[in-house]
């Protein structure tokens, strides 16, 4: 199956992927925060558990919703910086499509920190007591790459700072952003 032609040549698509507690969101949201306007941001946990109200099962709905917001926003000439677990059993599809169909760069990450490294990073969350370290543990899935060649594997010793400069240079997403384009009129 030939993936839809999606974005543009100047449209810049980053996935950031990760276990529960690795700080995929974090990243992912000062990439958008530091880019400034026009960079959406598409979150897993959002559009699955808040809009969905879905498990993270194989055959759910919340995959295709993720790739059909992640499409309109790049038609629309937005960047897109895409976060979630996003397990590559059950995303793998959705993700080579986006790879395969966006016109312009795409930059998928994944952030391998380990079981116990996501456990001490949960407890400094402010969700931290919506999920015990049992159930993160019944989640955790080591490794989970795509295996691409071209993906980007940061290891647990990555600083945030550190991340997004890397991710930012990796991707070619500008980083010149200001808080307070949000509140000037458009």
């Amino acid at each position: 199956m030939v993936a839809e032609p999606t974005g543009s040549p100047d449209t810049i698509l980053v996935c950031v992927r990760g276990n529960s507690g690795s700080g995929k969101s974090s990243i992912a949201r000062e990439l958008r925060r530091r880019h400034g306007r026009g960079c959406a941001l598409v979150e897993q946990d959002y559009l699955r558990r808040i809009v969905l109200r879905e498990r993270d099962k194989p055959g759910g709905a919340a995959p295709a919703l993720i790739e059909q917001t992640a499409r309109f926003a790049l038609d629309h000439g937005y960047h897109v910086v895409l976060e979630g677990i996003l397990y590559s059993r059950h995303y793998r599809t959705m993700l080579t499509s986006l790879r395969d169909g966006h016109r312009g760069r795409s930059l998928f990450c994944y952030l391998d920190v380990s079981l116990a490294e996501t456990l001490r990073r949960h407890l400094t969350r402010p969700q931290a007591d919506e999920f015990t370290a049992e159930q993160m543990s019944g989640w955790y899935a080591a490794y989970d790459v795509l295996g691409w060649p071209d993906e980007l594997v940061l290891p647990e010793t990555t600083g945030m700072d550190e991340a997004v400069e890397v991710i930012a240079a990796a991707s070619g997403l500008p980083q010149n952003g200001r808080d307070d384009d949000l509140l000037a009129p458009p």
